[in-house]
């Protein structure tokens, strides 16, 4: 079975990176706070028996930390965060993929053991999610595309998450929720040295 992961990025530019987080720490911190947090991330991935898709949100770079041999690289869609991820998911399995996982690159907490539990869960369920406190998720996995889930009507607020489940439970999809985790959007989600 071909299993895929899905990476959403930003490439680290000051001003264009963790906008909510430089508010308060500043455009050049939140910048170094996000270079730890993809630095973290591609630790997280790398020795995962997986195809790796890093889907760029500002164009493709060929030479970074995503060694081209390594990793499928891709543009993310026009539209809003839910239309993104609904395109990154159909270009992965149109290529024939049976599993597919996308993670954004926001959580220090996430570890390489997480996201295998979340392939595996994908045994059993139609969908497996990841939630984070701040009510939204931090991965969501699915065997095949369906577009309900992407139609919440507001990202990034605090019903992300519920309303997920909600659209699961409508379209009678059998899920698995993972280990809450936190992801990085303010000063106070920072756990670490930068």
């Amino acid at each position: 079975m071909k299993t895929a992961l899905i990476i959403f990025i930003r490439n680290p530019v000051a001003g264009k990176v963790k906008t909510r987080l430089a508010k308060t720490i500043g455009e050049e911190n939140a910048l170094k706070v996000y270079k730890k947090l993809l630095a973290h991330t591609h630790h997280c991935i790398k020795d995962l028996a997986c195809d790796k898709f890093i889907f760029y949100a500002d164009g493709i770079t060929i030479n970074d930390q995503w060694p081209n041999e390594l990793y499928i690289k891709e543009q993310q869609a026009d539209g809003n965060l839910g239309e993104k991820m609904a395109d990154a998911f159909n270009k992965v399995f149109s290529r024939d993929y049976s599993k597919a996982l996308i993670i954004g690159s926001d959580c220090y907490d996430l570890t390489p053991n997480i996201i295998e539990q979340a392939f595996l869960a994908l045994d059993e369920k139609d969908i497996v999610l990841g939630p984070a406190l701040d009510g939204g998720y931090y991965l969501l996995g699915q065997k095949k595309l369906h577009p309900s889930l992407f139609k919440i009507t507001e990202w990034s607020t605090s019903a992300v998450l519920q309303q997920t489940i909600t659209a699961c439970t409508n379209a009678g999809l059998s899920y698995e929720q993972l280990q809450m985790l936190s992801d990085v959007d303010e000063e106070k989600d920072i756990s670490f040295t930068y």
